[in-house]
Parts: structure tokens; C-alpha cells; sequence
């Protein structure tokens, strides 16, 4: 990752856990979605956040989440290794993990850097 992006990765994970332990689950799930856009072409980055979004689906006990971080935590590495990530994906278990979604103007910015 160029310093930049990894700047605004790790500023979108912080903001992350700063959100959740002010009781913001909405924002520090955003927040988490971003970094997820932001890690795809990058495979420690990826698997990372999959494992902090499987972390936040523990503390809210949300199978579903777990289930589907799960999964995605095995091919998230591949998938960057490979190019394969689809863009823009959020990476949550709401959404199909092959699913290319729009990619935020913001973040497209950092991306095309």
C-alpha cells in the first residue's frame, strides 16, 4: 500500500473503534466498510479488516456476520493475491462476496492515486 492509502485505511479502522466504543455502531460499521474498500487489491490489509468485521459481528452476536466473515476471511487473501476481489464490495455478510459495488468518490480518489 502507498503511504497515502494505508494513511486512510488506518484512519478509517481508528475510526472504527473510536465509533464502536462511543456506542456508534452504524458509524464504526461504515467506517469498517470503507477500510474493507479501501484493503481489496492488498492481502493482509484485506484479511485484516475481515477479521475486525468478524470481531464486531462477536460483540453483537450476530451469526450471520460471523458466518459470512468466516468465509470470507479464507479467500480474501487469495481473492487479492488473484485480483479477484470484486471493487468497491463492502465486505459484510449483507451483501454477496462477489458483488462489484460503486465505489465512493472519497475513496476512488485515494484508489486512483
Amino acid at each position: 500500500m502507498k503511504p497515502k492509502l494505508r494513511a486512510a485505511f488506518e484512519a478509517e479502522l481508528r475510526e472504527a473503534h473510536q465509533s464502536e466504543s462511543q456506542g456508534d455502531v452504524a458509524r464504526a460499521w461504515r467506517h469498517l466498510e470503507r477500510a474493507h474498500v479501501l484493503s481489496q487489491a492488498y492481502a493482509g490489509p484485506h484479511v485484516r479488516v475481515h477479521c475486525r468485521m468478524f470481531g464486531f459481528g462477536w460483540r453483537r452476536h450476530d451469526v450471520r456476520e460471523l458466518l459470512g466473515q468466516l468465509a470470507r476471511i479464507l479467500v480474501a487473501g487469495p481473492g487479492s493475491w488473484l485480483g479477484r476481489a470484486p471493487l468497491g464490495n463492502t465486505g459484510g455478510a449483507n451483501v454477496s462476496i462477489l458483488t462489484p459495488m460503486p465505489i465512493p468518490e472519497d475513496l476512488r480518489a485515494l484508489l486512483d492515486a
